[in-house]
C-alpha cells in the first residue's frame, strides 16, 4: 500500500512539473503578424508609439481655458473651440468659417485632433508646430481679430482667476501672461488630443478588430499608391504635395476660387497649388474635403484624389472598401478635454 501512495505522489509530482513547463512563457511559441498587418506596419504607426510628452496639468488646464474663452476674440463673439469644436471631431463642417468679424475665412479649417503629430501646419506648412500655429488665427484680422500680442496680454492680466492660472504654470517668469505663454499652454492642451483609434489596436496586434471590408480597404489603400503620402503615426501631415498632379483639381471638386496654395505665401513658381498633405485620422468626421471644403461625400473625394493625384480611375467597390477602412481611423477625445 506504501508503494502504491509513493507512486502516485511521485506521478502527481512529474504531472505538476510537465504543468508548469508548459506555462513558461518565455518558451512559448511566436504569434506570426498576417501578411497584410506585416504590409501595414511598414507605412503607419500606432498612436501607442508617440511617447507621452511630460505636461503639468496645471498647464493643460489653462490651455484648455485659453482653447475655449471667447475672450480670445476681439469682440468676444469666437473661440479657438468655434472653428476647431472639440464636440465636433476638431471642426465645424464648414467650408470655411466664421471669424469674429462675421467674415468668411479664406481657407477650411482642419482638425486640432491629432495635429501635434503633423511636421507643419496650416494648408501652406507657415508654422512649425501647434504652439505656433496657435498664435495665427489670433492675429488674423478675419479670424480673431486681436490687432496685437500686447492687446491680448493687456485683456488677459486684467482677469484675476488668469493672472493666478499663469503665474502657477509659468512660476519664473516676472510677466507671466505673455503672448507666447498663451500660445505654449494652448499648444500644451492640443498635445494631449490623440486618443486611439480602432486602426491603433489593429496595428498593435488584434488583428480579429478590422473586418474583411476593412481589411480590403487597408490593402487597396496601399497597393493603389495612397500611402505615398498618406503615411506614419499621422496618416499624412509631413509634406507639401501639389494638388491635381494629374489635372486641373477645380474642374473636378467644382471650387469657385482658384487657390495657389504655398505659392501665395513664397511667390515661387514651382509653389503654385502645393498644399500640406492633410492627416486622415478622423477624416469621416470633419467633411468636407480639401483645401477649400469644396467636396461633402468622402467616398466622392477617395475617387478624386484617385484620379488626380494617381491619374487612376478607382472603382466604387473599391472606394467603398477604402472608406470602411478610412472609418476605422475615427476616434473621439476623452470627455474631459471637452467643455
Amino acid at each position: 500500500m506504501k508503494k502504491v501512495i509513493l507512486f502516485l505522489l511521485g506521478m502527481a509530482f512529474v504531472g505538476c512539473k510537465k504543468e508548469s513547463s508548459e506555462y513558461d512563457f518565455s518558451k512559448a511559441p511566436v504569434v506570426e503578424k498576417s501578411a497584410l498587418l506585416n504590409k501595414a506596419s511598414n507605412f503607419f504607426k500606432s498612436v501607442s508609439t508617440v511617447s507621452e510628452e511630460n505636461i503639468s496639468q496645471e498647464k493643460i488646464d489653462l490651455g484648455k481655458k485659453l482653447f475655449y474663452d471667447k475672450a480670445l476674440s476681439k469682440n468676444g463673439t469666437i473661440s479657438c473651440n468655434s472653428c476647431h469644436n472639440l464636440a465636433a471631431f476638431g471642426v465645424d463642417n464648414k467650408s470655411l468659417s466664421l471669424g469674429d468679424s462675421k467674415e468668411l475665412g479664406g481657407r477650411n479649417s482642419p482638425t486640432v485632433i491629432y495635429a501635434s503629430l503633423h511636421s507643419m501646419q496650416f494648408w501652406d506648412g507657415r508654422a512649425k508646430d501647434v504652439e505656433a500655429q496657435a498664435k495665427g488665427p489670433l492675429l488674423n484680422p478675419v479670424e480673431h481679430g486681436i490687432p496685437n500680442g500686447e492687446f491680448l496680454e493687456k485683456k488677459l492680466r486684467a482677469i484675476p482667476q488668469y493672472q493666478t492660472m499663469f503665474k502657477s504654470v509659468f512660476p519664473n517668469d516676472k510677466e507671466p501672461i505673455t503672448f507666447d505663454n498663451l500660445a505654449n499652454a494652448i499648444g500644451a492642451f492640443e498635445r494631449k488630443l490623440i486618443p486611439k483609434s480602432k486602426f491603433d489596436e489593429y496595428l498593435d496586434g488584434d488583428e480579429s478588430v478590422l473586418s474583411d471590408q476593412e481589411k480590403k480597404g487597408l490593402n487597396s489603400f496601399i497597393d493603389n499608391g495612397c500611402v505615398t503620402c498618406h503615411s506614419g503615426v499621422a496618416v499624412g501631415g509631413q509634406m507639401f504635395q501639389k494638388f491635381g498632379v494629374f489635372g486641373d483639381y477645380a474642374k473636378m471638386t467644382g471650387s469657385k476660387k482658384i487657390d495657389k496654395g504655398l505659392y501665395d505665401l513664397t511667390k515661387k513658381d514651382a509653389d503654385q497649388f502645393l498644399f500640406k498633405v492633410p492627416g486622415l485620422r478622423n477624416v469621416e468626421k470633419t467633411a468636407p474635403y480639401f483645401h477649400d471644403g469644396s467636396v461633402a461625400s468622402l467616398h466622392e473625394a477617395v475617387k478624386m484624389m484617385g484620379k488626380l493625384q494617381l491619374n487612376k480611375d478607382i472603382s466604387d467597390k473599391d472606394a467603398n472598401d477604402m472608406v470602411a477602412f478610412l472609418k476605422t481611423l475615427t476616434a473621439d477625445v476623452d470627455v474631459k478635454y471637452k467643455e
